[in-house]
C-alpha cells in the first residue's frame, strides 16, 4: 500500500505544475510563446573527445607490443639450463660408522629379536613346548587363542610383525615361558593398545592382585591367588607381567602347583624390561 500512495502524490504534483501558466521573467525579453516549435530543434552531436581517447589507448597498446617484439627480437635468445643435471661428487674419506644400541635403540630391536629374550638359568631345562630355534609363526601365535581363525585375523590387522618366545621348567611343577612380540605400527600403536588391553583382562580376573613394576613406566604384574583346578589335575596357580616398549610387547607366565610368590614375577619382568 505505500508504494501506491507515493506514486499517486507524485503524479498528482506534476500535473499541478504542468497547469501553471508561464510567466515572462522581468528582463524585457519576451516570453516563449505556448505553441511555439521547441521540439523542432536540431539534435546535439555527439561530443569527439571520448572517440580520440579511445582511440589513442588502442594505439597506445598496439604501439607498445610492436615495439616490445622489435627489442625481443634484436636479443640474442636466453640458453636454457640442461635437463640432464650433473653427476653428484661422492663425499671422501670412510663412511661415518653406524649408531650403536646405546644411541639408536632400534639397532637392538630391529636385530634378533630372540638375543633380547632371557636367557634360561642354570639347572633349568627346556620346555617340552618352546620351538627349537624359539620363533613364533602368526599361525603358531593364532592357535593359542580361545577362536584361532579370529585371532588369526585380528593379528594380521594389528600389524604383526613377528615373534620370540622361550621357556623353561624348574622342579617338574614350576614353568616359565618368556614372550615378545614385535609389530609394525604403521597405522596404530599395537604394542601399547594390546598391552593395555591385556591389562583389563587381567584386572577383571577375581581374586587377583597387582604391582608396578619398577624401572618401566608401563609394566605391570599381576599374581592370581586363586588355583585353576580340574580334575585328575593338579591345581594350578599362575602369574603374569605384561609391559611393551616402543613396538615390542612383553609377555611373562609363571605357572606352579603353589602359589607364585610376587618376587619371582617380579624379578623376571624386571630382567626383561632393562633388556629391551
Amino acid at each position: 500500500m505505500c508504494a501506491c500512495i507515493w506514486h499517486a502524490r507524485f503524479r498528482l504534483g506534476v500535473r499541478d505544475v504542468l497547469q501553471v501558466p508561464e510567466v515572462a521573467e522581468e528582463t524585457g525579453e519576451p516570453a516563449l510563446a505556448a505553441d511555439s516549435p521547441v521540439g523542432d530543434r536540431p539534435p546535439r552531436r555527439r561530443g569527439r573527445t571520448t572517440a580520440l581517447i579511445a582511440g589513442a589507448a588502442v594505439l597506445g597498446v598496439v604501439a607498445g607490443s610492436c615495439t616490445g617484439y622489435l627489442i625481443q627480437a634484436d636479443r640474442e635468445p636466453t640458453k636454457l639450463s640442461s635437463l640432464s643435471q650433473p653427476t653428484l661428487v661422492q663425499a671422501k674419506g670412510p663412511a661415518p660408522e653406524p649408531l650403536s644400541a646405546a644411541q639408536d635403540r632400534r639397532v637392538k630391536t630391529d636385530g634378533d629379536l630372540r638375543k633380547l629374550l632371557l636367557k634360561k638359568p642354570a639347572g633349568a631345562k627346556g620346555a617340552d613346548w618352546a620351538s627349537s630355534d624359539s620363533w613364533m609363526t602368526l599361525a603358531d601365535l593364532a592357535e593359542l587363542g580361545d577362536k584361532p581363525d579370529e585371532t588369526f585375523s585380528d593379528l594380521v590387522s594389528d600389524e604383526f610383525r613377528r615373534a620370540a618366545d622361550t621357556g623353561w621348567e624348574i622342579g617338574g611343577t614350576y614353568s616359565v615361558e618368556v614372550r615378545l612380540v614385535q609389530f609394525r605400527q604403521e597405522e596404530a600403536l599395537n604394542a601399547s593398545d594390546s598391552a593395555h588391553g591385556e591389562d583389563y583382562y587381567q584386572d577383571s580376573q577375581d581374586g587377583t592382585k597387582s604391582w608396578a613394576v619398577p624401572g618401566s613406566d608401563n609394566g605391570m604384574v599381576y599374581v592370581h591367588t586363586k588355583p585353576e583346578t580340574k580334575p585328575g589335575y593338579l591345581p594350578q596357580y599362575d602369574a603374569k607381567a605384561v609391559a611393551w616398549r616402543g613396538d615390542i610387547l612383553m609377555l611373562i607366565f609363571v605357572t606352579d602347583t603353589k602359589p607364585v610368590p610376587k618376587a619371582k614375577i617380579m624379578d623376571l619382568a624386571q630382567r626383561q624390561v632393562r633388556k629391551l
